[in-house]
Parts: structure tokens; sequence; C-alpha cells
């Protein structure tokens, strides 16, 4: 019985870390689709080398306050990833999700960060991935409890019902 009580006491704090559920109210599958905006210029080329190099983290196990493939959170991976461009940014999501310009989700494009309320309990920002495709519908690589650093599409039920507002840093 108590080795019961103690894994689920750790999965619940696991889950609301970074990547646990909560019911949020959904965006319209419409206003997440978008136009096939680029941005051509020198920026275009950094921010596909911070999604290059996000990529090569793919399929690290996630870890709270991990920022290698040893282990990787959600505000690691875009935080170590945008380092490698020099592009400083807070190490927390919710300290990021008040950095660069506030967009909407209709002009969201490559390169941008999508954040997160993924705890039922606490109405704060608490997730964050770096959108990796648009067009058809919004992709973003990101770390979750569940899965590791994953490309998930922000058309899945969880993603969207959780989903709390746009950034962009470039």
């Amino acid at each position: 019985m108590n080795k019961l009580f103690y894994f689920l006491l750790i999965l619940s704090i696991t889950l609301a870390s970074c990547g646990g559920a909560k019911k949020r109210s959904t965006v319209s599958r419409k206003t997440a689709k978008t136009s096939k905006t680029k941005r051509a210029t020198p920026k275009n080329k950094k921010i596909t080398s911070i999604i290059n190099y996000a990529k090569t983290f793919e399929g690290t196990r996630y870890k709270y306050g991990g920022t290698t493939k040893k282990g990787m959170d959600c505000s690691g991976l875009v935080y170590t990833s945008f380092k490698k461009e020099e592009v400083v940014l807070p190490r927390t999501s919710k300290a990021m999700s008040v950095q660069g310009k506030k967009i909407s989700l209709k002009n969201v494009t490559v390169g941008d960060l999508l954040f997160f309320r993924t705890n039922k309990n606490k109405n704060a920002i608490n997730h964050v991935g770096l959108v990796v495709k648009t067009g058809n519908r919004v992709e973003f690589i990101h770390a979750s409890t569940s899965k590791g650093v994953t490309i998930s599409s922000l058309d899945e039920r969880y993603w969207n019902n959780c989903f709390a507002g746009v950034r962009r840093i470039l």
C-alpha cells in the first residue's frame, strides 16, 4: 500500500510539473489554421537553426529541470535551443511567456512559442513549445512528461484545451 501511495504521489507531481491535464476553453480549429506566411531574412536562418537544434533532442526522455540529451524539460528545450543562437531567454515557461511580442494564433509562424496551462489546480503558464510547422495545422516541438521531446499538433484535443497564447521572440 505504501508503494502504491508513493507511486501515485510521484505521478501526480510529475503530471502537474510540465504536461499534466487541464480543461480550458477550446481554441477554434478554424483559428488554429494559419496562412503559409514565411519570413525571409537572416532571422529566418537563425530560426531554422534553432528548430533544427531542438529537433536533435527528439526522443530525449523528460527530466524536470533538464537541459541535455540525458533529460530535458519543456522550457529547457526552448532555452537551450535559443541559447545556441545567442538568444537568451528566461529558464522557465512562465517567465518566457512575457518575452517578445504577443501575437494572435492566426498569425503564428515557425519559430514562435506556444504557451499552455496544464495544471488544473493553477491558472498559470507551465508549459511551452516551439512552432516547427504552420499551414493546415500548427505543430510544435516540446518535452512532455509522458513522451519526452516530441512533436505535437495544436489540433490535438489535449493541447488545444490547454492553449494559453503565442509569443514571437525573433
